[in-house]
């Protein structure tokens, strides 16, 4: 296949994929093992991660008013009954770091686990349920939260222990764990969806700087010897990185106001049936057709 045209089909993936609650993870293994893309070329493991940035950004660009909207009111929010640990900002951040500690700790085991169909399909089938499950139970009940501007410590530090489970184990989905997460401690769907979004930002900006950093820089083998991510550009390179950016941001930029449409009107059902139709089918076809 021509490498442009797989650039603008992982492009579109990540577009996609990123905010839904159906892990971009396991949708661009799964995209780059149908297309013989080698897993381990650190060019493409490159590739992938500017791809995710450019998902970043046209989240960034949607929320801009929204974030500059908190900025304004900080500390004490727009009814004037937030405080330094209250306010959605300082919520934000909270749980982000709820969600990194886990992470870091962890991280050496979730890399060995994160090319493996199998983990993904699990995380994928699993997830799949407990999201059904929550979404079906709690949108019956009445929500004590139906803004993020009323969410609570608690609540946030919750959601944030729950996110980690995302880097953790691949195929989670950084939106399924948030809003699942989020309905069981009583926000309403389109809270936890925001709330979800919020989160995402200096998640995904620090996972995508992290691993970016992890590429670029010279590291140590054994021995304290520097050994550097050697990735070789040329012109064609540049060409299919841009093209995956691009088509990553003008995706994401539709798929975000849809999802917050269709979330309002229809909840996550179709979602959480997805991914446990796309698990099972993993399970029972994954390695045999994409390996691994």
């Amino acid at each position: 296949m021509n490498v442009y045209i797989q650039s603008v089909l992982l492009g579109i993936v990540e577009g996609l994929t990123e905010f839904l609650p159906v892990s971009s993870t396991a949708h661009l293994r799964i995209t780059e093992a149908l297309m013989r893309i080698p897993l381990d070329d650190e060019y493409w493991k490159m590739y992938s991660i500017v791809i995710q940035a450019g998902a970043i950004l046209a989240l960034l660009l949607l929320y801009l008013s929204r974030i500059v909207g908190f900025m304004r009111t900080f500390p004490e929010g727009e009814n004037g009954d937030r405080n330094w640990l209250t306010h959605p900002i300082s919520l934000t951040f909270i749980a982000f770091a709820c969600t990194s500690a886990p992470a870091l700790l962890l991280k050496k085991w979730s890399d060995h686990n994160l090319g493996s169909i199998t983990v993904m399909a699990l995380a994928l089938l699993i997830g799949g349920v407990i999201m059904w499950v929550v979404d079906a139970w709690f949108s019956r009940q009445e929500a004590t939260t139906t803004h993020v501007e009323e969410m609570t410590l608690g609540q946030s530090i919750w959601i944030g222990l729950c996110q980690a489970l995302s880097a953790i184990f691949p195929g989670v989905s950084r939106s399924m764990s948030t809003i699942a997460a989020g309905q069981i401690v009583g926000l309403d769907r389109p809270s936890a969806l925001e709330f979800s979004f919020l989160l995402s930002i200096p998640t995904m900006l620090a996972a995508t700087g992290y691993d970016l950093l992890k590429e670029i820089h010279p590291g140590k083998a054994k021995g304290g010897v520097a050994v550097a991510a050697h990735v070789v550009m040329n012109s064609e390179r540049w060409v299919v990185l841009a093209i995956g950016f691009v088509v990553s941001f003008i995706v994401a930029l539709g798929v975000v106001e849809w999802f917050l449409m269709w979330v309002r009107r229809h909840g996550f059902g179709v979602f959480a049936l997805y991914r446990i139709v796309l698990g099972i089918a993993l399970l029972l076809f994954g390695t045999r057709y994409i390996g691994g």
